[in-house]
């Protein structure tokens, strides 16, 4: 079989890719997705309510070799989302942008919909195991068929979430072409920290500020929710500092009551105290009661400013993450300075690569489907501007 365009991967870039060359030509296009369907991380994303983007998108959203690039291409495309979706999104307090109807697998649904519209041929549940080429690619799937094509789209994704297909096997695909692959760390992930402050904690969420030291120098901050487990904190807050520990150890210094001042925490202490609070009991209704005694606990003190102090520098030490298959999104990948401003390979014309197989990730809260669907949309228009 041959094919003008092979897009391999059927997640968020591969379908988006898909979709829209479809609009934009002629071309026979081949998607060939390793699992048994499509689109199944992009239905699960944003905790099933499909968190497409963000309102707040900065340079410093983005990481890895290829970060200013990426900025770059996501600002040519705007609010990508809205070039291939027809439908309304609403955004929260926090810049976070959702379908109006806050169903992630909507956003799959519409796009496998449409390139099933658009006569794309649709390969699931067989790999592509090797990739050559001569004149054109030679594509060689894992049920022992083969196809030919005129371009390749690299749609991969990275080593995060090998439930969803992406156990990292891909990268071999482009290291064939001598592409260098960046060290590869799990991002947006739960930290495993010291327990022993927290094990009363188990199961309860707070929102927080939260601030992350690493040793290597690199930190953080975020306000959002942590939620305190077994084996150490979890949490969008959490999600949104991890990026930090890849690859390396640190601390986290939780600040509970982020609306309320340290010195207000402390008057509020005292108050509780003139009127006779057993002091187990002095952040009660100003916190969870089990935080505020985990506070107290670890304060030693029955001082208001102490606890207080405590209470806005709650640390922990990390000692590292829970690892790919929890992470959300893979730090590293395809070394951006082989690739061109098209995403296309610098060692092999016509092969492209978009998503998170690069050395792109985002921060938490929509950053990294905008990466997703602006370099789809990037790689579409570069393959759609050979055809005229």
């Amino acid at each position: 079989m041959h094919s003008d365009v092979a897009i391999i991967g059927g997640g968020a870039s591969g379908l988006a890719a898909a979709a829209l060359l479809c609009r934009t030509t002629k071309l026979d296009i081949a998607l060939i997705e390793g699992g048994g369907r499509l689109g199944k991380k992009l239905a699960a994303s944003g905790n099933g309510q499909g968190n497409i983007s963000n309102a707040h998108i900065s340079a410093q959203n983005y990481h890895g070799s290829g970060a200013a690039r990426a900025y770059d291409i996501i600002s040519c495309f705007g609010k990508v989302y809205e070039r291939l979706f027809y439908g309304r999104f609403t955004c929260d307090e926090r810049g976070r942008i959702y379908p109006a109807g806050r169903q992630a697998s909507a956003l799959s649904d519409c796009l496998i919909a449409e390139v099933r519209r658009g006569g794309v041929n649709v390969f699931t549940g067989a790999r592509v195991v090797s990739l050559e080429k001569g004149g054109q690619f030679v594509l060689r799937l894992s049920d022992g068929s083969s196809m030919t094509a005129k371009y390749v789209v690299m749609c991969v994704g990275g080593k995060a979430q090998k439930q969803f297909g992406t156990d990292g096997s891909s990268y071999a695909l482009a290291r064939a072409f001598g592409h260098r692959i960046t060290p590869l760390f799990p991002s947006l992930v739960q930290l495993k920290t010291d327990v022993a402050h927290i094990k009363t904690l188990r199961g309860i969420r707070a929102d927080c500020n939260l601030r992350a030291v690493a040793e290597d120098g690199g930190e953080m901050s975020a306000r959002g929710d942590v939620i305190f487990t077994d084996y150490g904190v979890s949490g969008n807050a959490v999600f949104s500092v991890s990026p930090v520990f890849a690859g390396s150890r640190g601390k986290i210094c939780i600040g509970f009551a982020p609306g309320i001042s340290e010195e207000e925490l402390a008057a509020d202490i005292r108050l509780k105290q003139s009127l006779g609070y057993e002091r187990s009991e002095v952040l009660a209704l100003t916190l969870n009661n089990q935080i505020g005694r985990a506070i107290v606990r670890r304060a030693g003190s029955g001082d208001a400013a102490v606890i207080a102090h405590t209470a806005k520098n709650f640390t922990l030490e990390v000692n590292g993450t829970l690892g790919f298959d929890y992470a959300q999104v893979t730090r590293g990948g395809v070394d951006m300075s082989d690739v061109n401003d098209d995403l296309e390979s610098a060692l092999c014309p016509g092969l492209f690569f978009a998503g998170e197989v690069l050395d792109v990730d985002g921060d938490c809260g929509g950053y990294n489907l905008t990466w997703a669907f602006a370099s789809a949309a990037r790689v579409a228009e570069a393959i759609a501007g050979r055809q005229i």
